[in-house]
C-alpha cells in the first residue's frame, strides 16, 4: 500500500490549525475541567471515525449525492452549534444575576471557575464533554466530504481503497488526539483568570455568540 503521506499530512495539520466548531467546543470543554477538555477532544474523534467508517463503505457518497441528507446534516449540525451557543449564553447570564443577587461566588484561583451543575461532575462532565465533541463533528457535513473528497486523492489507486481510507483516517484521528491533548493542556492553565467571576462571564458570553455566529453561518452556506 503506497500512499502520499507528506501530502497528507500537511493538509491534516492545515485543517487542525485552521479554527473550526471542534476546536471551540474542545477550547470551552478545557476551560471548564481538564477532564471534560479530554472527552470533548476524544469524543470529536470518535465523530471522524464515524465519517471514515462511512466513506469506507460507500454511505457519504450517498449523502455527498443527495442534497436533502446533505442539507438536513448541515441543518441539524447548525441547530446543535446555536443550542449550545444558547446554552451558553443563558448560564452566564444566569451566573451574572446570582453574583448582583449576593450569592458567593469564586474569587481565587483555587475555586471552580464557575458553579458547577451536579450533573457536570465525575461521570456526567465526561459525558457531556464526549457528547458535545462527538455531535460537533457526527453533525459536521465537511467532516464527511474530506473523508469522501479529499482524503481519496492520496491513495495509490492500484491498492484498496477502502485499507488506505482506513489508514489515512485512523491517521489523522491519532494526530487530531495528540492536538486536542495538547491544546487542552494549554487551555487549563486559563482556568485561572477565568476563576475571577468578571472574566468568566465575558469568556462564556464570547464563546456562548460564536457557537451561535458559527451555526447560524453554517446554516446560511448554501
Amino acid at each position: 500500500m503506497s500512499v502520499d503521506l507528506i501530502g497528507f499530512l500537511a493538509v491534516v495539520l492545515v485543517a487542525y490549525v485552521v479554527p473550526g466548531p471542534d476546536f471551540l467546543v474542545v477550547l470551552r470543554s478545557a476551560t471548564e475541567h481538564p477532564s471534560k477538555g479530554r472527552a470533548a477532544a476524544l469524543g470529536a474523534q470518535a465523530g471522524l471515525c464515524v465519517h471514515m467508517l462511512a466513506a469506507a463503505t460507500g454511505l457519504s457518497l450517498i449523502a455527498a449525492r443527495s442534497p436533502t441528507v446533505y442539507d438536513a446534516i448541515k441543518l441539524l449540525g447548525a441547530a446543535y452549534l446555536v443550542y449550545l451557543g444558547v446554552r451558553t449564553v443563558l448560564a452566564a447570564r444566569r451566573v451574572a444575576r446570582e453574583r448582583s443577587a449576593g450569592r458567593a461566588v469564586p474569587t481565587g484561583p483555587d475555586d471552580d471557575p464557575a458553579p458547577e451543575d451536579p450533573a457536570e461532575t465525575g461521570p456526567g462532565r465526561w459525558r457531556s464533554g464526549f457528547t458535545q465533541g462527538l455531535l460537533t463533528n457526527v453533525l459536521n457535513p465537511k467532516a464527511a466530504l474530506f473523508f469522501l473528497s479529499i482524503l481519496p486523492q492520496f491513495v495509490n489507486g492500484g491498492g484498496s481503497m477502502t485499507r488506505q481510507i482506513f489508514f489515512l483516517g485512523t491517521l489523522d484521528v491519532l494526530i487530531g488526539i495528540a492536538y486536542w491533548f495538547a491544546l487542552v493542556a494549554v487551555a487549563t492553565r486559563l482556568r485561572v483568570l477565568l476563576a475571577r467571576p468578571k472574566f468568566r462571564r465575558r469568556w462564556e458570553l464570547t464563546t456562548g455568540w460564536l457557537f451561535i455566529g458559527i451555526g447560524i453561518g453554517v446554516a446560511a452556506i448554501a
